[in-house]
C-alpha cells in the first residue's frame, strides 16, 4: 500500500512538472518545435521601466521630504529617517563618537523612558527599532505592526529628540569599545585596512581616522548629545516609509509625531580628501601562512562621464567574478589565490579608491601580484574582445531590475539620490549608457586612470618568505622595486611599536618597476 501511495505520488508530481513546463516553456514549444539545443532557445525581451522617485515624493508642512511606498501585503510598516552626517562630523580627537553616539542611543533610554522601559516597551509590541551611523550619514528605523506604527513612532522620535544616554549602559558600551580596540591587530584584514586607508586617505581624513583608546575614555554623555543634535533633526533628515499605511493621513501623523521639534540645516557634505597616494610597495610583517595583498590608486566620482565606461573596465578586469580576467588568471589558470578581484567606489562627493585584491599563500604572494599588474597592462594596451564585452554589460542589463526589487531596496535608491542630488534621468537612462560603451571606450579609460607606477601595493604577511617568491623564479618582489616596512601599531593607541634592529625582515632589494 505504501508502495502504491509512493508510485502515485511520483506520478501526480510528473503530472505537474510537465504541466508547468508546457505553461512556461518559450514559444519555440509552444508552437511544438523542439529547439535542438539549449542556446537556440528564445525568450521574449524582458520589458522594465525603472520607477520615477517624484510619483513616491512629498514633502511636510517644514519641508522634510517625505517618500511613500504603500503595500497592503502584510500588515506591517516600515519607516527610515535618514540623516546626512556620521562619523565624518567626529572631532579629530574622538574618532568613533558618531558610532558610539548611535549605539547609545538604541541602548541608552530617553529623558522620558528608561533604557529598560524602551526595550521593554519595543519587545511587548514585536518592534525592531536599530539606530546606525556610517561615513557620511546616519539612519534610524522601526519595523513594526501597522496596529503599533504610532506608539512605535512615538518611541523613535522621543528617542532621537531627547536621548538619555543611561550611564550604566554607557559604562558597558565604553568597556566593550575598548576590548574591541585590543584585538584590532589579530587579524591580517583589521590591519590591512587600516593601512590601506592611511596610503589612500593620510592620516587626516575622516575615511582612514581610527578610535583610539584614550579617545573612546575621552567621550562623554555631553558629546554623544551635542552629535546626535546635529544629526537627528527634522531639517536635515529625508523619512521613507514602506508598508500597510493609508498615504493620505500618514503625512499628517508624521507632522503629529515632529511637532515642537525645532529644524535646524541640513549638514553639508563630508570634505573631500586630500589625494597624496605615493606609489610603491609597502608591507607590514605578520607571521601568517598567506599573504594579504591590496595594490590601486584614486578611482573617479559618481557623476563623471567615464562612469559607464569605468565600470564595464572594472567588471571585465576583475569585478564580474569568475568571468573575469584576473580571477581566470589567478585563480582558475594558476590556482594561486581562493579569490581575486578587483572594486572600486565612485564616491558621490568625491572620487573613491579602485582596488585589486587578494591572499595566497607567501611563496606565490608576488607571482599573482605579477600576473594582476600585467592584467592592468594588457587592459591598457590592448582592446577587450567582444564577448567580453557582451557578457559584462548584458551583466549589467539583465540585473539591472533587481536594484529595485523590493519597495524596500527601491525607498533605498530614492533617498540616497536625494541626499546625495543625483542628477535627473540617470536611471532611465543607464542601460543605454551602459550598452553604449565600447571597446575603445575601455581601453581610454585604462589608459587614463589605470597606472600601474602610480599605484600602491600593500602586503600583510611573513615578508621574508614573500619577497623571495616562488620556488619556480618565475616572481619575486624584487620586481616591483624596494618595498618600504610600515610598522605595526599598538591595537590602543595606534602608535608604531618599536622593534629592534634583528627582528627587522629584510626589504626587498631595489629594481626597475615591471610587472
Amino acid at each position: 500500500m505504501k508502495q502504491g501511495n509512493t508510485t502515485h505520488t511520483r506520478a501526480a508530481l510528473l503530472l505537474s512538472c510537465a504541466t508547468i513546463a508546457l505553461v512556461s516553456a518559450p514559444s519555440t514549444a509552444q508552437s511544438g518545435t523542439i529547439p535542438p539545443r539549449p542556446e537556440t532557445l528564445k525568450f521574449p525581451a524582458l520589458s522594465f521601466a525603472p520607477p520615477k522617485a517624484s510619483e513616491y515624493r512629498t514633502t511636510l508642512s517644514d519641508g522634510t521630504v517625505l517618500f511613500m511606498v504603500p503595500s497592503h501585503d502584510f500588515p506591517l510598516i516600515t519607516l527610515t529617517i535618514t540623516c546626512m552626517g556620521g562619523r565624518n562630523l567626529d572631532p579629530v580627537n574622538l574618532a568613533g563618537l558618531s558610532a558610539m553616539t548611535a549605539g547609545m542611543m538604541r541602548q541608552g533610554g530617553t529623558t522620558t523612558m528608561s533604557a529598560d522601559d524602551v526595550s521593554e516597551s519595543l519587545d511587548f509590541m514585536a518592534t525592531n527599532m536599530s539606530i546606525r551611523s556610517q561615513d557620511w550619514m546616519s539612519s534610524a528605523s522601526i519595523d513594526c505592526l501597522a496596529s503599533n506604527f504610532d506608539a512605535s513612532l512615538a518611541i523613535l522620535i522621543d528617542t532621537l529628540k531627547n536621548p538619555a544616554f543611561d550611564a550604566t549602559k554607557f559604562k558597558i558600551a565604553r568597556a566593550d569599545a575598548l576590548e574591541g580596540l585590543k584585538q584590532r591587530n589579530d587579524d591580517a584584514a583589521s590591519i590591512s585596512g587600516r593601512e590601506w586607508g592611511y596610503l589612500m586617505y593620510g592620516h587626516d581624513h575622516f575615511e582612514s581616522r581610527l578610535p583610539t583608546g584614550s579617545g573612546v575614555e575621552a567621550i562623554t554623555a555631553d558629546d554623544m548629545r551635542e552629535i546626535a543634535s546635529k544629526i537627528f533633526h527634522p531639517g536635515n533628515m529625508i523619512i521613507s516609509v514602506t508598508g500597510d499605511f493609508d498615504p493620505k493621513t500618514l503625512p499628517a501623523a508624521l507632522e503629529k509625531a515632529l511637532a515642537g521639534w525645532a529644524s535646524g540645516p541640513r549638514n553639508a557634505p563630508p570634505t573631500p580628501p586630500n589625494f597624496t597616494i605615493a606609489p610603491g610597495v609597502y608591507f607590514v610583517e605578520k607571521a601568517i601562512p598567506q599573504g594579504k595583498v591590496s595594490a590601486g590608486c584614486a578611482s573617479i566620482q559618481r557623476d563623471n562621464p567615464d562612469f559607464f565606461a569605468y565600470t564595464l573596465m572594472n567588471e571585465i578586469l576583475g569585478g564580474g567574478g569568475f568571468s573575469s580576467r584576473v580571477m581566470q588568471k589567478v585563480r582558475s589558470d594558476e590556482g594561486l589565490a581562493y579569490s581575486a578581484g578587483t572594486g572600486f567606489r565612485a564616491g558621490p562627493f568625491y572620487p573613491g579608491i579602485f582596488r585589486a585584491s587578494y591572499e595566497s599563500k607567501s611563496p606565490t604572494v608576488a607571482l599573482a601580484l605579477k600576473i594582476i599588474l600585467e592584467e592592468i597592462d594588457r587592459m591598457r594596451d590592448t582592446l577587450v574582445t567582444p564577448a567580453e564585452l557582451d557578457i559584462a554589460k548584458n551583466s549589467f542589463v539583465e540585473t539591472f531590475p533587481s536594484t529595485f526589487a523590493s519597495k524596500q531596496a527601491m525607498l533605498g535608491v530614492f533617498v540616497s539620490d536625494e541626499l546625495t542630488n543625483r542628477p535627473a534621468g540617470f536611471w532611465e537612462s543607464y542601460r543605454n549608457n551602459i550598452r553604449m560603451v565600447t571597446a575603445e571606450d575601455i581601453q581610454r579609460v585604462a589608459k587614463k586612470y589605470l597606472v600601474v607606477s602610480n599605484m600602491a601595493i600593500l602586503v600583510v604577511g611573513d615578508w621574508e618568505t614573500i619577497s623571495k617568491g616562488d620556488l619556480t623564479g618565475r616572481a619575486n618582489m624584487s620586481l616591483f622595486g624596494s618595498a618600504t616596512e610600515l610598522p605595526m601599531r599598538d591595537p590602543i593607541t595606534l602608535e608604531p611599536i618599536s622593534k629592534s634592529a634583528s627582528d627587522t625582515p629584510a626589504a626587498a632589494p631595489a629594481a626597475a618597476s615591471g610587472g
